[in-house]
């Protein structure tokens, strides 16, 4: 287990001793939850988007004619749309987390 740095509560909500701290523990531990599933949601999205590549790819060596590859290209286009609105929806999510994780820091009852 890495040894806290009264940051951010990591590793499991940060069992380490120097992290319980009764107000904030709760609080931080849902923050850092925040964080972790804004993470794995990246992860996925970065999938979706090289799926869409080999979808691409694929396409480029199958298709018959132009009109399959506009289809297809046209399919991604709005996939990779889609990813953008959830990226920033991402992102917004986690500048929110790490602002009230910043703010509990700075809380002078959670020191």
């Amino acid at each position: 287990m890495n040894s806290c740095n009264r940051d951010f509560c990591i590793d499991d909500c940060c069992m380490d001793n120097c992290c319980i701290e009764g107000c904030c523990v709760d609080e931080r531990c849902a923050l850092a939850a925040v964080l972790q599933s804004v993470a794995m949601q990246e992860g996925a999205l970065a999938a979706i988007l090289c799926a869409e590549s080999e979808k691409i790819k694929k396409a480029v060596c199958l298709a018959k004619c132009i009109d399959e590859l506009i289809a297809i290209n046209e399919s991604a286009a709005q996939t990779i749309g889609t990813v953008k609105e959830l990226e920033n929806a991402l992102k917004e999510k986690a500048c929110c987390a790490i602002e009230a994780l910043q703010d509990l820091r700075n809380n002078d009852s959670c020191k």
